[in-house]
């Protein structure tokens, strides 16, 4: 998800974000939107057309300990992050598993239907390896935004761009006791890390 500052964007978020100042000033003839559509347009086929979907857990594990790092630095030591850093180990050895398994299928994708069952098994792994990151109970108070990683926080002048539910908890904490604020960090850091293994979980095959 991508997110806007003032500097990016200036009139985000003000009176003049509006369609005629768009089609006055920003854009006359629209030809970022066209950009745009031709962009997700070619994702589409290109995640049509592959015999294996083309989503990289490896890199995924990357960002995730490059947002812990960032979310640690906003904590106190009183704030355990072993919770998230350990499902996030559990993550990138079901990644290595699978991208070993991607390399020994495509060396035999033109040998039988059998290949063609585990071609299909692997992308369900995939798919719902990705949607373990959502909660069905969604963010508190915003239960209409259900995944746990990549979200918009409540307030946009939060310094995290990541881990929405992590975010609002530390924005509302201000108001809470020292023992409620870290307990609801605490457990929103716990919602995280059980997001990320279930999709650990997915990537080793254990559908559920």
């Amino acid at each position: 998800m991508e997110s806007y500052t003032c500097s990016d964007f200036p009139v985000y978020h003000t009176a003049f974000d509006s369609y005629e100042w768009l089609t006055k000033h920003a854009d006359p003839l629209f030809h970022r939107h066209v950009v745009v559509a031709g962009i997700w347009g070619l994702l589409a086929l290109h995640l049509a057309d592959e015999s294996i979907l083309p989503f990289d857990y490896l890199t995924y594990v990357e960002q995730l300990q490059r947002h812990t790092g960032s979310l640690s630095k906003l904590l106190d030591r009183s704030i355990s992050l072993h919770p998230l850093v350990n499902s996030i180990q559990e993550l990138a050895s079901a990644a290595r598993g699978v991208e070993y398994e991607i390399k020994q299928l495509r060396g035999q994708e033109s040998r039988g239907d059998h290949v063609d069952l585990k071609l299909r098994a692997l992308n369900d792994r995939l798919m719902l390896a990705e949607r373990g990151f959502l909660d069905v109970e969604g963010l508190q108070g915003r239960q209409w935004f259900k995944h746990l990683i990549y979200g918009p926080p409540s307030d946009y002048e939060s310094k995290l761009e990541f881990f929405p539910g992590i975010a609002d908890a530390l924005s509302q904490s201000t108001r809470k006791s020292q023992q409620n604020r870290q307990a609801a960090i605490q457990h929103e850091i716990w919602r995280v890390a059980r997001a990320i293994e279930r999709a650990a979980s997915a990537l080793q095959g254990n559908l559920t």
